[in-house]
């Protein structure tokens, strides 16, 4: 293992404790000094510093070599699939998501799940995570996986962390809510997104285009659209 991957696992794994140090088992120690506002700010500043660095690293790395060959048909056309399932993912939930911060959970045990939140009740982190696994699928170079890794562990330990958290915070309410929704995605639930599904084609078009000047590797449709 060459010292560049080394850097970047240790890089990546300061992003990924950091946050989990910070969000748990510091929050409520930094928030009683420095108040929400100011613990927001040193938790945002560590994100930032700690997955800069991995990217930075990232950047230094050679991409190959590759495990498989993510350019080939079928692994550009999953990935591609997958890339617009996850923006209609995220965009579904955005709106009415009773696991953003200060989101209101007062109620939540009367409440009958609905549309993405019939899919998974962390849909937000579980959209992460997908975006990720695409990025392995087309591009299976060690620092790849690595990065990628870091952030799928991220989403879903910090899933499971966050129902851990909010049912000691609000008990029964998110107890209720735990066994109305699903954890893991439930697949044959993906009508749940409805709207979402439209929404999401020019988002995931400009995204997909934005992936050409910002990474310099056309991504999804554009692959086969030859530009001015």
């Amino acid at each position: 293992m060459g010292t560049g991957i080394v850097w970047l696992v240790i890089s990546m794994g300061a992003f990924v404790g950091t946050h989990f140090l910070l969000a748990h088992r510091l929050r409520a120690g930094l928030v009683a000094r420095l108040g929400a506002g100011g613990f927001q700010g040193i938790y945002s500043l560590v994100a930032f510093a700690t997955f800069g660095w991995a990217v930075t690293v990232f950047g230094w790395l050679e991409p190959a070599p590759m495990l498989w060959d993510g350019q080939a048909l079928f692994p550009w056309l999953l990935a591609t699939v997958l890339t617009y399932a996850v923006i209609a993912l995220f965009l579904a939930s955005v709106i009415g998501n009773p696991a953003l911060a200060g989101a209101k959970v007062s109620g939540l045990s009367t409440i009958i799940p609905t549309g993405v939140f019939r899919i998974t009740r962390h849909p937000m982190m579980f959209s992460f995570a997908l975006w990720a696994v695409t990025h392995i699928i087309i591009a299976p170079s060690p620092r790849t996986i690595i990065l990628s890794s870091g952030i799928i562990l991220l989403a879903l330990l910090g899933s499971h962390f966050q129902d851990g958290k909010k049912r000691a915070l609000h008990g029964q309410e998110w107890g209720a809510w735990m066994k109305r929704t699903p954890f893991w995605p439930d697949l044959t639930q993906l009508g749940g997104l409805g709207q979402a599904w439209l929404w999401a084609l020019p988002v995931w078009l400009l995204v997909t285009w934005l992936h050409i000047p910002m990474a310099q590797v056309p991504a999804g449709l554009w692959r086969w659209i030859v530009l001015p």
